[in-house]
């Protein structure tokens, strides 16, 4: 018997990805677990294994392919065994559905004899409910922008899924104007032939490039930033990480100031608990666990792993945890549920320089930390000129749910920690 292999729900908020490489060719065998195709998404590259033992019947899909949620992506001819059992399953549901349509039919039977089939189906999807209908938040989103009610929608994606442009497509019908379809995609514009004057060349935007953009800009539409800079003195810190490297060495893992500001920011989100909640609507969801995402840049480009339990690991265990998930993501090996959890964002663009940026909150989180580099520089302490490594250090919120004085305090408290580090992380 044939089945289809279906690209299933690959992580959270997670629609759509590319095919990275197929695995299989039609006629090879292949087992249960055995991965058929590599999909690539924003959070990370998944394999896709075989639910069946069987002969690749058909492929569907080539690298380099954009595919959906319900999107099919082979077909698997199964043994003569599993034919079998899936007919008596097939029979099984029929029974049901018998069952289940007879008791409905009983009630009504004049009524439904009057009404036509066609007038049957579109009676029967004016009273789904909005929350039955399959479709992304961002097409809900779009959907409520331009009044148009999805469950009058016609689906053309994969499993019925509506799609943006089913949306679009059925504003136009009910009146849409052209102003309101140029406003959808704000900033893009024909852009002129560049060759007319000199030499061009293009590169196909990465899935991981391409969806972090779309990320990136909702954030930056939708959450009203603001940032916060300061700096620290991390002499203190400095001589504070030597002291506990050889400790760290004897573990296989370099002691790095990230693994550090890992323990000082779960210590400062304990403190400061707005800064690890999330925003819903007209109410703030407080988390009582302290999770933290760490970005970390990869050819594919950036990806975002998550330490869960910060608080309650020592600085070994985070520089362990971080090393490994560092790797996994350069490597490709990163699973989406180590990048899914995060409560808050570290990013840490010290090794490659720069004195001070705004990195943009990752919703749902409502703040994210921006370190730069750190230099020496001369400061006088108690009337006398001396030379201190200070470090730039930046705070991006969301003005929904953080004041600036309170936005000001949570970083200025990280400042303190790193000038003083003995005070809390002995």
């Amino acid at each position: 018997m044939k089945k289809e292999i279906k690209v299933p729900d690959i992580a959270e908020n997670v629609e759509k990805g590319t095919i990275a490489a197929v695995l299989v060719s039609k006629g090879d065998k292949v087992s249960v677990d055995q991965p058929l195709v590599e999909i690539e998404t924003e959070k990370a590259s998944t394999d896709i294994p075989s639910l069946y033992d069987g002969v690749v019947d058909e492929v569907k899909v080539k690298e380099g392919d954009e595919v959906t949620i319900g999107q099919v992506l082979m077909v698997i001819e199964t043994k003569a065994e599993e034919k079998d059992e899936s007919k008596g399953e097939e029979k099984e549901e029929e029974k049901e559905e018998e069952k289940d349509t007879g008791k409905e039919t009983k009630k009504e039977p004049e009524e439904d004899e009057k009404v036509k089939p066609e007038e049957q189906e579109k009676k029967s999807d004016k009273k789904r409910n909005l929350s039955e209908v399959p479709a992304a938040p961002s097409v809900r989103r779009l959907a409520r922008e331009m009044d148009v009610d999805l469950t009058q929608v016609e689906s053309s994606g994969p499993g019925g899924r509506i799609t943006a442009d089913d949306v679009k497509s059925h504003a136009g019908k009910t009146g849409a104007t052209k102003e309101q379809k140029a406003e959808e995609k704000p900033g893009e514009s024909e852009l002129p032939d560049f060759s007319q004057w000199g030499p061009v060349s293009g590169e196909k935007i990465k899935t991981i490039r391409r969806l972090t953009a779309e990320n990136v800009l909702n954030s930056w539409q939708t959450i009203p930033h603001v940032t916060q800079f300061d700096k620290a003195d991390m002499t203190n810190l400095e001589n504070f990480r030597k002291k506990y490297q050889q400790k760290a060495e004897k573990e296989g893992v370099k002691l790095t100031v990230t693994a550090i500001l890992l323990k000082i920011t779960g210590f400062a989100l304990q403190k400061f608990p707005r800064f690890n909640s999330s925003l819903d609507k007209d109410e703030i969801i407080f988390k009582h666990y302290f999770n933290i995402g760490v970005a970390v840049d990869t050819p594919r480009g950036l990806l975002v792993p998550v330490i869960r339990d910060v608080n309650s690991k020592s600085l070994i265990q985070l520089s362990v945890e971080l090393d490994e998930l560092a790797k996994k993501a350069r490597e490709r090996k990163i699973s989406p549920d180590e990048m899914q959890g995060g409560n808050f964002t570290i990013s840490n663009l010290g090794g490659i320089g720069g004195t001070g940026f705004t990195p943009i909150v990752l919703p749902p989180q409502v703040a994210i930390l921006g370190v730069s580099r750190a230099e020496y520089n001369p400061v006088y302490i108690e009337d006398e000129l001396q030379k201190r490594m200070i470090i730039p250090l930046s705070v991006s919120y969301d003005h929904r749910v953080i004041d600036g004085a309170e936005g000001a305090r949570f970083l200025r408290w990280i400042c303190d920690v790193i000038e003083d580090p003995f005070a809390i992380l002995q």
